[in-house]
């Protein structure tokens, strides 16, 4: 079962990563676990934790689109341009996006790809 393509919707508080290929769908399902530092007050070491864990989630993938809320997409991309830059090169898009169903992501990111694949030359069944 060869799996081409990742879709992975963010926010703060949980990930959906879906894998798939031309006839199969891989689900897997992260949630943060919010710890308040006492230095800092706040849940931010918390978020890159979790964070950390979306990008160790997305390992072996070679391209992935990922989708949520402007804030937490932009809270996302940041951390991964700053502390996981293998990562960030493996993701070749960020859009902003509604809750979505697996079906209606798998759906979107399907069609993505194939402009994608399309626009860099690839013949890749989705």
């Amino acid at each position: 079962m060869s799996l081409y393509h990742a879709v992975a919707a963010i926010d703060h508080q949980s990930a959906e990563i879906l894998q798939f290929g031309s006839e199969h769908v891989l689900e897997r399902t992260l949630h943060q676990h919010i710890q308040l530092t006492r230095q800092h007050h706040s849940g931010v070491r918390s978020e890159h934790e979790f964070f950390a864990q979306v990008c160790q989630s997305l390992d072996g993938i070679a391209e992935v689109l990922v989708v949520g809320g402007h804030t937490s997409l932009a809270d996302f991309r940041h951390y991964v341009d700053k502390h996981q830059p293998l990562t960030a090169k493996r993701i070749v898009a960020y859009q902003v996006a509604d809750r979505l169903s697996e079906n209606q992501l798998v759906a979107l990111a399907r069609q993505y790809f194939v402009k994608y694949d399309q626009f860099v030359g690839i013949r890749v069944p989705t």
